[in-house]
Formats: structure tokens, C-alpha cells, sequence
């Protein structure tokens, strides 16, 4: 009975994934374009891309996108978990509005808000004489990163939030009430009871958000699609736009560097969440 479910998901896996993967690595050191004859050409391709300046800038855009996405998202679901803890009527059915999003496909979302930044913002904007936004942000290779950020917190706050609210449940009571004994008043207790004893679930929500936001695709498809330009294509979109365009052995050696950076941040994740099983 192990084998009988054990062996049909692990060749389905093998097949799928790891095969695949296998390939694309193997590939990366050729000069393959996605069909034909090709040769091997050693590590001229990845040579290549840590040179070429349309990949660096890709990384250097995600890994933004991905750092100011995870200071948004935190701390927006950290204030409301508190408040959607505290005593406030209807708690129950706002955390369900809240977790709505979540349930949203990413592209669905995305052209959504495509129609907001593009049509209803910039009309509001003209009917109440805001220059600055009187055009779409989606144009303005300044600001287009916004909107995604905008979006992409949109979408990940309720599941950032769902962890918050277990994590401040998990907090017993007898431990607020000795703080109010000892005349800790709300800000008090919530820098120096709440925050210190919420902290694993902090480093969980920090280090899972922001390897998921390295991997940011579609709600950028739906936006930017990459632009203006390749203002904001990222990581993943640079990867895919490759494969389609005739560079897939140089992509490859591209999304294998990419694969190692993902190995690297998910070895830290388990090394800094080790331990916090309990808590969580």
C-alpha cells in the first residue's frame, strides 16, 4: 500500500519536474535555441548573463519589488490581525471580507486593476485636479513599480493576515493583563508583549512572502506586461519572454542561476524557522 501511492507521484514528479529541469541545466551549457541541431559551449551563457544589462536589471527590479512588497504586506496585515484580535463587533465576518483575495486568480486582479490605474484613477484624478495622476501610473516608468506593489499586497495581505491572527491568538491572556497590572498602557503592550511574542511568526511571513514575490509573473503580465519598456519585467518574465524568443539555452542558464538564489533563500528559511514549529 506505501508503494502503491508513493511510486505513481514520485514518477509523475519525476517526469514533470525533474526531468525537465535536468534538461533545461543541461541545455543551459549550449547553444540550443528551443528546436534544431545545437553544440556545447561550455559557460559561455552564463558569462553572459552576468553581463548583460537587461537581466541585471530584471534582478535588480524583483528584488526590490520584493523587499518593499514584504515591508507593505507585513506590516498592513500585522495592524489589522490586532484589530481584527481586539474587541470590535463583527470580527468574525470582517476577516472573511479580508481573506477575499486570496481566493482571486493573480491575472483576474491584475486586469482589474489594469482598468482602475488606467481609466477610473486618472478620471478621479482630472475631476478633482490631481496632476500628477490625471494620466496612468502605468505608463510612468517612475511609478508602474507602485501599482504592482499596489496589487501584489492586495492579494497577499490575507494570507499574511491569516498567520498574524494564529499567531496573536496563540497569546495567552494572563499575559496582557499582568502588563496592564504593571501599568503598560495599549502601545506599550504592543511593542513590548505582542511583537516580541509574535516574532517567529514575523520571520515565517517575512522569508516565505519574499521568495514568493521573487517569483512575481503574472500580476505583472496583467499590469505592465514588463513595461513601460522593461521598466518592470521581472526575473520570471524575463526567463519566460526567452524561452518564446529564440535565446532558450541562455534563459536556461539564466533561470538556473535564478534556481540557485531560490535554494539559497529556501536553506535560510529552514535554518531560521527551525524551531519555530512549535510556536506556529
Amino acid at each position: 500500500m506505501y508503494y502503491l501511492f508513493l511510486v505513481p507521484s514520485l514518477v509523475l514528479f519525476t517526469l514533470a519536474i525533474t526531468v525537465p529541469a535536468l534538461l533545461g541545466i543541461f541545455y543551459s551549457f549550449t547553444n540550443f535555441i528551443g528546436f534544431g541541431d545545437w553544440e556545447f559551449i561550455g559557460i559561455t551563457n552564463y558569462i553572459a548573463v552576468f553581463s548583460d544589462p537587461a537581466i541585471l536589471s530584471s534582478y535588480l527590479f524583483t528584488f526590490g519589488f520584493a523587499i518593499v512588497t514584504v515591508l507593505l504586506v507585513n506590516v498592513v496585515a500585522f495592524l489589522l490581525a490586532v484589530g481584527l484580535t481586539s474587541q470590535i463587533k463583527a470580527k468574525t465576518a470582517l476577516r472573511a471580507v479580508f481573506v477575499i483575495p486570496m481566493v482571486i486568480s493573480g491575472i483576474v486582479i491584475a486586469y482589474v486593476f489594469n482598468f482602475l490605474f488606467s481609466n477610473s484613477l486618472p478620471a478621479f484624478a482630472t475631476a478633482v485636479g490631481i496632476g500628477p495622476l490625471e494620466e496612468s501610473i502605468l505608463a510612468n516608468p517612475d511609478l508602474a513599480w507602485v501599482s504592482i506593489v499596489i496589487v501584489t499586497a492586495w492579494q497577499s495581505i490575507p494570507g499574511t493576515l491569516l498567520i498574524y491572527i494564529a499567531g496573536l491568538l496563540s497569546i495567552p491572556g494572563e499575559v496582557y493583563e499582568a502588563a496592564a497590572i504593571d501599568g503598560a498602557k495599549p502601545f506599550r503592550q504592543l511593542w513590548s508583549v505582542t511583537l516580541p511574542l509574535v516574532a517567529g511568526y514575523v520571520v515565517i511571513n517575512v522569508i516565505l512572502g519574499f521568495k514568493n514575490y521573487l517569483n512575481a509573473y503574472e500580476v505583472i503580465v496583467g499590469l505592465t506586461n514588463g513595461g513601460p519598456g522593461t521598466s518592470t519585467r521581472s526575473i520570471a518574465m524575463t526567463i519566460f519572454t526567452g524561452f518564446t524568443g529564440g535565446d532558450y539555452a541562455y534563459q536556461m542558464a539564466n533561470a538556473t542561476i535564478f534556481f540557485v538564489i531560490a535554494i539559497v533563500i529556501s536553506l535560510l528559511q529552514l535554518r531560521i524557522t527551525r524551531g519555530k514549529a512549535a510556536i506556529a
